[in-house]
């Protein structure tokens, strides 16, 4: 299964399976959700209407789900990855989500009984043995979780009150016989177009740029020509297999490490006792343990050599040597620091002179120190005023290009001037939005299959491509009108899922609309 979602992990769809799996694995198991004022202290990664998401939580739901998107892309999580995905967000969100849908399941009058918590927590595979639910493997995985079987099934209760909660919901949506007529049409129904179309390319020699528009447009845009801000650095890098190489632990330590990191040792009937995979325990705890030492010996030496900024003598302590880069961008680094984007960015945090790290990566522990710093700046208008001029001519061709589109379909709705259109041809609906002699538009696509003989033009302009577009239905081919009735049943159950959905989203959309919500900033902070 992982396997397959690494290879098609770039896939939109694969990104949403990836979701739910992740917030499923998370809800269903490790987290106790709506434990709002028990958090205690003051700390709190989230307030929903007044209730606390302790940042306890949020932090066990964030570990968890890194850990997951980690296996799933077959990768170590770096933070570029990371923010890509937007997994703190996800992480704090689900909660928030979870704590609305909980509370609005109680408003709403649902209940789960002790008899239905029990029958899902023996579904799970994390609990079972050879395929039938474990009673001391799911004690086991609690205690490693440091959770108690009563907080757990408090969780699964509330899991489960969301889920019937979102089945109510879904029961209220429903299919239109004018959404089932539509989609009998777009299925069956062929229209041509008449059409006239504009690309800046078109306009371009219409345009005129003053100097002034151009001092204007430099206002607005100084970041697009500000030559960037550079550093150069100097690093040494420390491998924590050096401490690795040197670092024991006992068979009690490697047990402790095995309970706390339970979860690696998955077998095909459920976790491995800990005697089967002893070896292997006990050598991911040793790494773990050079790594920990690693970092706090960098830190340490760091903070020695701070007040001075001698990373060359930071360095010889540790028994590593002192690399030294060019002047770079944040965008250009140098290639033995390509894929290091923390490094990067850490380096460009820093003053000039000022040492920095431990920065922890893949590949070791950094230490940086910025050894020349250039601020980013906007040239003089005449050594850019050619590129400018590129830019403002551009944007006003776009401009132009779209103004003489809306005009044309102002004389198309009002059937007055002379305007010369071209067709289309006949063409079925097509889910991708490919129309003949036009392009990819789905907007256009969708809109194309409403226009009828009463009302032949859209409201708006289309984009395709770079270009704007102007239509009006020539002619509406219907096909197949007394299938019509025999059909419908089946093309019901086709929309409805999407219609159920939208629900949901529409349901969660609502609650957050009326509901208090006060997120840490920390959490969604860089």
């Amino acid at each position: 299964m992982l396997g397959i979602m690494r290879k098609y992990k770039q896939s939109v769809l694969i990104k949403i399976v990836f979701c739910i799996i992740v917030l499923s694995f998370v809800g269903t198991i490790f987290l106790v959700w709506g434990r709002g004022d028990e958090a205690t202290g003051g700390d709190f990664a989230a307030k929903v209407n007044g209730t606390k998401i302790s940042m306890d939580d949020y932090l066990k739901n964030y570990d968890r789900m890194k850990s997951l998107y980690q296996q799933i892309y077959g990768q170590a999580m770096t933070p570029d990855l990371e923010k890509q995905l937007g997994i703190r967000k996800m992480a704090i969100n689900s909660l928030i989500d979870n704590a609305l849908a909980v509370k609005e399941a109680k408003r709403m009058g649902i209940a789960v009984n002790k008899d239905e918590i029990a029958n899902e927590i023996a579904k799970v595979p994390a609990f079972q043995k050879d395929g039938v639910f474990n009673f001391d493997q799911y004690t086991q995985m609690l205690k490693a979780y440091r959770m108690t079987p009563a907080n757990f099934e408090e969780g699964q209760e509330q899991e489960m009150l969301v889920k019937k909660a979102r089945e109510k919901v879904k029961e209220r949506a429903t299919v239109s016989d004018q959404d089932l007529q539509q989609a009998f049409n777009k299925q069956n129904d062929k229209v041509d177009l008449s059409f006239i179309s504009f690309s800046p390319g078109d306009v371009r020699n219409e345009v005129k740029v003053t100097d002034q528009d151009l001092t204007t447009y430099l206002q607005g845009h100084e970041k697009e020509f500000q030559t960037p801000e550079k550093v150069s650095i100097a690093y040494a890098l420390v491998s924590p297999s050096q401490y690795s190489s040197k670092a024991t632990v006992t068979d009690e330590e490697a047990e402790t490490y095995y309970r706390k990191n339970i979860d690696r040792y998955q077998g095909k009937g459920g976790i491995l006792p800990f005697a089967e995979v002893k070896d292997r325990a006990k050598a991911d705890a040793i790494k773990q343990k050079g790594a920990k030492e690693a970092y706090e010996t960098v830190a340490d030496t760091i903070n020695k050599n701070l007040k001075g900024g001698d990373i060359k003598a930071a360095a010889a302590s540790l028994g590593v040597k002192v690399e030294e880069t060019p002047l770079f961008t944040a965008k250009t680094a140098p290639a033995p620091l390509a894929d290091e984007g923390e490094v990067i960015k850490r380096a460009f945090l820093l003053k000039q002179g000022e040492l920095g790290g431990p920065i922890e990566t893949a590949k070791g522990i950094y230490i940086i120190k910025v050894m020349e710093k250039k601020p980013a700046a906007v040239p003089p208008l005449a050594e850019i005023k050619g590129q400018l001029t590129q830019k403002v001519t551009e944007e006003k061709a776009r401009e132009l290009a779209k103004k003489k589109a809306e005009e044309a379909l102002a004389q198309l709705a009002k059937g007055t001037g002379t305007v010369k259109t071209q067709e289309t041809g006949a063409f079925a609906y097509a889910a991708n939005g490919v129309i003949p002699r036009i392009g990819t538009s789905p907007d256009l696509m969708e809109a194309a299959f409403n226009l009828t003989a009463a009302a032949p033009t859209p409201k708006n302009i289309f984009k395709a491509g770079d270009r704007w577009y102007a239509v009006k239905l020539k002619q509406r081919i219907e096909l197949n009108r007394a299938d019509f009735q025999k059909n419908k049943e089946q093309i019901r159950q086709t929309l409805l899922p999407k219609k159920q959905q939208e629900a949901l989203d529409n349901w969660m959309k609502e609650l957050k609309a009326k509901a208090k919500i006060q997120i840490n900033p920390s959490i969604l902070s860089d």
